[in-house]
């Protein structure tokens, strides 16, 4: 049985690491005032940013769709792993040596699976990289120089070798403490008659790593020509490697895709690394698969969906090419950011193109980019023979949907006008006007269909997998909220202060009921901070008691909306600020039981009722109607 963390360092790690940082790893963060950060929430798809962390209190909210948590939850829920996992990921970062108990196991066994495939793969890297220094990696040496790589840029890119033999990574990685059976499953090694052996032999081995920089798997380079496998071998499909879900360089390369919104997608390792040296280190590329839509994902968190972002693709002009530059114009209403193709010359991709003509050319070559839709319309116009009155009515009403489809309605009109050059059609308001007419319908068409398109992503988020058809709406997370009631945001801005700022409501707050606070959810919050120990006992540790003293993941999530959620003032909330929200929520407490205390009244009068019943109501209803008239006179002085 594994052994269980020990609770001083699990605190140790949820102390040493900052939220922003693990979460800026991900996904590009930028202010968005009152000391939180913003981005898009990379647990549903969105258009705007609801996504926000809080790096003073260690805590991540979607206001789109309800996930938060600390950084271990972020961790958690992103990749998918178990407490223990993550607490041994985010220790290592940190540089802390966890403590387990509870048995006599060896830490080594006691790691999480996924952390144990890591820590093999990160072994096998470093392997590898030292092999390529050997007598029998010559031949892989001499391939890099020949596309214009040094040993400087091989070990940039974490480049190595893997020997011919057929068990020189399995011999050493059990050396390391690893099993045939973790070999197996993460990758490394394959089945044989009698041993384990290993997966790579005699290639060139490029190790991809996921968009936090841990080596999640390999792409492997065919040296000689009695290798009978195929030219690129890849890890295959395992339980932290899925092709689908990484993007080669992206470790390198996701700073500079956030500074400069710009992304350049190259087809194989070379040409990452080409464009990297060349200066153009926004390139990345997809591992022996096309690119799709997780792919999207990865940048559209990255580049922020601002207008001003570009996604540039870079194909061979021929036929392949091509056919791939029009797959990726499938996907191009996928990314708010604008799409363009840079075509290589003469056939050649870019690492081809750095050797040949200098790292220039290759900077050149981005440069003169298209738009995508550009290319696809003069993909489309050149199918069909213009000459004819039947020719040019069929390619504009193929190639009419796609200009229709273009985002800046400016450009849309230009294009418009260019179309009808293009088809020789010399009624160019003809042209423009179906264009529009096309871009009317999509509007109104996609409207609907949108928002269930929304629906069913918020549904397989929180449910599974998509449905088919369009499904039901989700059963709320928590009892529904009436927004729009004044007492109900006034008792939210007061538990947003307790949280984030109890030094402004205490010890007043704490004096508070449960029963002051008429929304069940609020009412549940205050009664987690009175069972955390009250807002007057708040140090460190005060936010993660809070979450821990809620009864159940649905109030939790609500502590930490509250606890991320910025108050509704311009200004920083203030004694000032704090007291006109202590005063709205008291008095609206004693508004509500004035009224209670004035139906009971009459209903007892009605019924003549026990005259010391009668008296004791109607005493305590003149006490509360001064002490409102107070609250309204005096404000928090009158608390």
């Amino acid at each position: 049985m594994a052994g269980r963390i020990n609770d001083d360092d699990v605190r140790a790690v949820r102390d040493a690491v900052p939220i922003d940082a693990v979460v800026s790893e991900y996904l590009q963060l930028r202010n968005a005032g009152g000391g939180n950060l913003k981005g898009l929430c990379p647990f549903h798809d969105e258009k705007s940013p609801s996504f926000q962390v809080s790096p003073s209190k260690g805590l991540f909210y979607c206001f789109g769709c309800q996930e938060g948590g600390d950084t271990v939850d972020f961790v958690m829920k992103i990749d998918h792993l178990s407490f223990a996992e993550t607490i041994e990921r985010l220790a290592s970062q940190a540089g802390i040596t966890l403590r387990y108990e509870q048995g006599s196991a060896t830490p080594g066994r006691q790691q999480g699976e996924r952390t144990r495939f890591v820590e093999a793969h990160k072994a096998a890297a470093q392997f590898y990289v030292e092999q390529l220094d050997g007598p029998e990696a010559e031949i892989g040496r001499r391939f890099l120089a020949e596309r214009g790589f040094d040993q400087a840029a091989a070990q940039h890119f974490g480049v190595g070798y893997s020997p011919a033999g057929w068990d020189h990574l399995v011999r050493f990685l059990r050396g390391r403490g690893f099993t045939d059976k973790e070999l197996i499953v993460s990758g490394l090694a394959q089945e044989s008659r009698r041993n384990p052996i290993d997966r790579f032999r005699g290639r060139l081995m490029w190790p991809i790593r996921d968009i936090t920089g841990e080596v999640v798997g390999f792409g492997a380079r065919k040296l000689r020509e009695d290798d009978n496998g195929p030219k690129y071998l890849n890890t295959p499909e395992t339980p932290i490697y899925k092709k689908s879900h990484v993007l080669y360089g992206i470790d390198l390369a996701k700073k500079d895709i956030a500074r400069t919104s710009q992304a350049v997608v190259v087809e194989g390792y070379t040409d990452v690394m080409a464009c990297h040296l060349a200066g153009v280190t926004t390139a990345i590329a997809t591992c022996g698969t096309a690119f799709g839509g997780d792919h999207i994902k990865i940048l559209r968190r990255l580049l922020m969906d601002n207008s001003g972002a570009e996604v540039i693709f870079t194909f061979d002009g021929d036929a392949a090419g091509q056919k791939a530059a029009l797959r990726a114009f499938e996907d191009d209403q996928k990314f708010a950011a604008e799409t363009s193709i840079a075509i290589t010359p003469g056939g050649m991709d870019p690492c081809e193109l750095r050797l040949a003509e200098g790292d220039g050319a290759v900077k050149t070559l981005v440069d003169s980019r298209t738009p995508l839709f550009a290319f696809a319309i003069r993909h489309i116009v050149a199918r069909h023979n213009l000459d004819t009155a039947e020719g040019r009515a069929a390619a504009l009403e193929e190639a009419a949907p796609i200009v229709a489809n273009i985002k800046n309605s400016s450009i849309q009109h230009e294009y418009a006008v260019s179309l009808a050059g293009m088809l020789g059609i010399l009624d160019t308001q003809f042209v423009v006007k179906r264009v529009a007419q096309l871009a009317r319908w999509a509007r109104e068409r996609g409207a609907s269909p949108g928002r269930r398109g929304d629906q069913r992503a918020r549904t397989a988020q929180h449910g599974g997998p998509a449905p088919a058809a369009p499904a039901a709406p989700p059963a709320p997370r928590g009892p529904a909220l009436n927004l729009r009631s004044p007492a109900h945001r006034v008792e939210r801005e007061l538990l947003k202060l307790a949280l984030q700022r109890p030094d402004l409501v205490s010890p007043a707050f704490d004096a508070y009921g449960v029963d002051e606070f008429t929304a069940a959810p609020y009412a549940a919050v205050r009664r987690a901070i009175e069972d955390a120990g009250g807002a007057g006992t708040a140090d460190g540790d005060y936010l993660a008691r809070v979450r821990d003293a809620a009864p159940d993941d649905t109030v939790r999530a609500m502590v930490t909306e509250l606890a991320v959620e910025p108050p509704h003032t311009r200004r920083d909330p203030d004694e000032a600020y704090a007291g006109v929200q202590l005063v709205a929520v008291r008095l609206a407490a004693v508004n509500q039981r004035v009224r209670d205390l004035q139906g009971t009244f009459t209903r007892l009068a009605g019924a003549h009722g026990d005259p010391g019943q009668l008296d004791a109501v109607q005493n305590e209803l003149w006490v509360l109607q001064q002490y409102g008239r107070a609250l309204r006179e005096r404000g928090v002085a009158a608390l």
